[in-house]
């Protein structure tokens, strides 16, 4: 009797886990509204908040990068090129995740950061990945934290090819990084209502 109660207490267990766990990576309701974001995701607030304290790039940039590049879907990835216009064909590239990072660049931050274990598809890693490269972008490029122009056209094109001034020839660069900026404001000023109560927010396990 003690263990069928015992099993049914561990089924039970592992679909909360489950639900919870599906709950924290799913696509946010509302992806404009930063507030609603958090206030769905409230682990996604500390992952972001702890890539801020760490690298120093805002939370709404960080979340606008992640907006342009994800969709806040796990999952993402670039769609197949296609053969004869009919047939589908390779990636363009092995963006992956809610970064859209590269392989290269993945493994690159891996090894800078001694995290073998991070993962494109995990929100935590990825917001931290953002901060990492924003950061090394400062570096490199000397382009201001708080520049999310610039900031996104580094990372859309890469260090190399921005500092080439590619962005010059690239229209859809350009377009693009207008895009992030534009969100990136709309988060901050969406934040500055609610990450008084996101700070002061706890969670009991």
């Amino acid at each position: 009797m003690q263990k069928k109660i015992l099993n049914k207490n561990l089924v039970y267990f592992f679909v909360s886990l489950f639900f919870f766990v599906a709950g924290c990576s799913s696509v946010p309701k509302y992806p404009q509204n930063a507030c609603k974001i958090f206030g769905e995701n409230y682990l996604w607030y500390k992952s972001a908040k702890k890539s801020s304290e760490t690298y120093g790039a805002p939370i709404h940039i960080i979340l606008a990068f992640v907006n342009k590049e994800s969709g806040f879907n796990r999952w993402a990835k670039p769609k197949r090129t296609k053969l004869f216009k009919i047939i589908p064909y390779k990636r363009p590239s092995s963006s992956f995740g809610y970064s859209q990072a590269v392989n290269k660049t993945w493994e690159l931050y891996k090894t800078e950061t001694k995290n073998p274990l991070a993962l494109r598809t995990r929100f935590k890693d990825s917001v931290m990945f953002i901060g990492w490269y924003m950061n090394k972008t400062k570096k490199i490029n000397k382009i201001p934290l708080t520049d999310s122009y610039r900031q996104y056209l580094n990372y859309y094109l890469g260090w190399g090819n921005y500092s080439k001034k590619v962005y010059k020839s690239d229209k859809k660069a350009i377009i693009f990084a207008k895009s992030v900026q534009k969100q990136s404001q709309v988060y901050k000023s969406q934040l500055k209502e609610c990450e008084k109560n996101l700070n002061n927010k706890y969670i009991i396990f």
